[in-house]
């Protein structure tokens, strides 16, 4: 907020202990959190997460309308459950930050609104928030982490590879060409029947399989750049079911091997290109640690495959707690904190922005700050 002129801002400004209440609601969970500053530190009061996954699943994906329907359902019950478990009352707030993008623009509206009209009635500072910032930043929640850093973001609407430098900067190495990979994860797994969201179980049902069984494609791997591809992977994984129906259970589960396999190598791929192109162009910038975060991140196949790479190249991997990889508010919340400390607050004006990259001078591509 430019110019704030809210009554005794200043005397909040000078506090060692601020709490901020984190809103998020940018997809299909409501989530709300209390995360404070202390003595220099964050730490998480609450966090609440209200998940839409019964109502969506009879659509094998998100429905826009039914998920804002459910935030103002939830919203308001959540807060207070949050304050409640915070120990606080409103009036020891200290700011409200807000998801506003990137995200469904129905989602963001209602969360937004909502925080407006809590700034309007206690005259606590607004602050808006970018999504991917709180994925971004989440380790400064979680691990003892300085900048800069190469983040590998991996969700249901990103896949992204981008330096981050400090709060607010953030240089893009690479994204997504078409679908992002928590997308072609959970199509495919729809497609084989193992409903939704079916990233996790098409996770354990690979777990059984042969991994080296099928040889799927893997878009992009090899070349120079650092972007994704996984479209094409997936139209593989279709055409190659035809060709075996029907697909007994063995076999289904060498395909969910094998696919998960193509998937996890693609990104292997790319990431350590991305190491390599920021020792050859960044060498102003000394990088040991690789975060991977989003809600893709929670994959143990990944996980296992990015500490590999990370010893390959002696660079330290990091990786948010399991409860910390999906939309969450304690991110947010987190966010707030530092932009508190910056003093940077916004007007009640501010829009929702669907479309958000954190990089806003790279090129656009799909997966480069819009969530689908």
């Amino acid at each position: 907020m430019e110019n704030l002129e809210l009554e005794g801002i200043n005397k909040i400004l000078d506090k060692k202990n601020i709490t901020v209440l984190g809103i998020e609601t940018s997809c299909d969970e409501t989530a709300v959190s209390m995360v404070s500053l202390e003595n220099g530190k964050g730490k998480i009061l609450a966090n609440k997460i209200i998940s839409q996954i019964d109502e969506h699943s009879p659509f094998g994906g998100v429905v826009p309308e039914i998920a804002s329907r459910s935030h103002i359902e939830y919203l308001d019950a959540l807060v207070d459950e949050a304050l409640l478990d915070a120990n606080k009352k409103l009036t020891e707030i200290d700011g409200i930050a807000v998801t506003t993008g990137p995200g469904l623009v129905g989602g963001l509206i209602v969360g937004l609104t909502y925080a407006k009209g809590l700034s309007i009635s206690t005259g606590l500072p607004l602050i808006s928030i970018n999504h991917l910032e709180g994925h971004a930043l989440t380790p400064m929640l979680t691990d003892n982490i300085e900048f800069p850093y190469i983040l590998l973001l991996i969700s249901g609407g990103h896949s992204q590879l981008l330096i981050v430098e400090e709060l607010g900067k953030y240089s893009q190495l690479g994204t997504t060409l078409d679908d992002a990979v928590g997308e072609a994860f959970d199509k495919g797994a729809k497609f084989m029947g193992l409903g939704y969201p079916g990233g996790p179980e098409l996770e354990k049902l690979a777990l059984k399989g042969d991994e080296d069984y099928f040889d799927l494609p893997k878009p992009l791997f090899g070349q120079n750049n650092c972007n994704f591809s996984f479209s094409g992977l997936k139209t593989a994984l279709i055409r190659l079911s035809r060709t075996l129906e029907p697909v007994d259970k063995k076999t289904m589960q060498n395909m969910a091997a094998s696919y998960q396999k193509a998937i996890v190598d693609c990104l292997i791929d790319r990431t350590k290109k991305s190491i390599e192109v920021v020792k050859d162009n960044r060498p102003d910038l000394s990088i040991k640690n690789l975060v991977a975060s989003g809600g893709v991140a929670a994959n143990k196949k990944i996980r296992s495959m990015l500490i590999d790479l990370c010893k390959e190249k002696n660079y330290e991997s990091i990786f948010p707690p399991i409860e910390l990889c999906g939309d969450n508010a304690a991110m947010i919340g987190m966010v707030g904190l530092e932009k508190f400390k910056l003093n940077q607050f916004n007007d009640l004006d501010y829009p929702a922005k669907p479309r958000w990259p954190l990089d806003e001078k790279a090129n656009f591509l799909k997966g480069a700050g819009v969530k689908l």
